[in-house]
C-alpha cells in the first residue's frame, strides 16, 4: 500500500509564506505527475499546481507567480512554496500523485490534507 503524508500547513498573516511537503511511501515502483489541490469551505476542490515527472510545472492564474511546486524524486516528495499569501488562499491543501504501485498498475493517491489559514 502507498501513503502520502503532508506537512507544513498552519496559520499566517496576509503577505506571508508557507511551505508544504508531501512524502510518498510504501510499495512504489514509479511516480508520474504530482499535484497540489485545495478545497475551501463550500467550494469545489481545485488544482493549484502540477509537476510532471520531468519537472515541468503548471499553475492556474490565481496562484501563478506566488506558488512554486517542486519535487525530489529521490525522496518521493513534492513541495509547494506559497508566497504573498492572501485570505482567499485559506483552504485545506491536498497532495495527489499517480503512482505505479505494482508492476502493471497505476493508481491515484491522495494525502490526508493540511489546513492553511491566512488571516490578520
Amino acid at each position: 500500500q502507498v501513503q502520502l503524508v503532508e506537512s507544513g500547513g498552519g496559520s499566517v498573516q496576509p503577505g506571508g509564506s508557507l511551505r508544504l511537503s508531501c512524502a510518498a511511501s510504501g510499495s512504489i515502483f514509479s511516480i508520474d505527475a504530482m499535484d497540489w489541490y485545495r478545497q475551501a469551505p463550500g467550494k469545489q476542490r481545485e488544482s493549484v499546481a502540477t509537476i510532471s515527472s520531468g519537472g515541468s510545472a503548471v499553475y492556474p492564474d490565481s496562484v501563478k507567480g506566488r506558488f512554486t511546486i517542486s519535487r525530489d524524486n529521490a525522496k518521493n516528495t513534492v513541495y509547494l512554496q506559497m508566497n504573498s499569501l492572501k485570505a482567499e488562499d485559506t483552504a485545506v491543501y491536498y497532495c495527489h500523485a499517480w503512482i505505479q504501485d505494482t508492476r502493471t498498475r497505476w493508481s491515484a493517491y491522495w494525502g490526508q490534507g493540511t489546513q492553511v489559514t491566512v488571516s490578520s
